[in-house]
């Protein structure tokens, strides 16, 4: 891969919050925006801001998963400042908008570590006699 992909690459994946442009990015590198463009998405198969707003939502998608921040939280995190803008790219990325791919996500949790349902079927068996 070319090495002035793979810093750009790694400024948006290290510096994801930061509202980049295709020219910052661009004369990071002494390229045009046009040729970067063209260059990254040859190499990657998305454009710079496309790349930039996927590395967004799985950072997102990891924090609705792995923590109790609220959405607003959340999207201030992964740098997005427009709340229906997030939960459309959210919803676009992961299929559920932001809250219920939570919820989601805590109940097939508690599923595969077997904290729901098991007391559950405890009662019920306890109960049987």
């Amino acid at each position: 891969m070319d090495r002035r992909i793979q810093t750009v690459r790694f400024v948006i994946e290290t510096d994801f919050r930061r509202a980049w442009d295709i020219e910052a990015l661009a004369q990071m590198i002494n390229l045009s925006a046009s040729r970067l463009r063209h260059l990254f998405t040859a190499e990657i198969g998305q454009t710079p801001a496309q790349y930039l707003k996927a590395v967004r939502m799985r950072e997102a998608e990891m924090l609705l998963r792995t923590t109790l921040l609220s959405v607003k939280e959340i999207m201030n995190r992964v740098g997005i400042s427009n709340e229906s803008h997030f939960v459309h790219d959210f919803k676009k990325a992961h299929g559920l908008a932001p809250s219920k791919y939570r919820s989601a996500a805590t109940v097939t949790a508690s599923v595969e570590s077997g904290s729901l349902g098991d007391n559950h079927f405890r009662h019920e068996i306890a109960n049987c006699d």
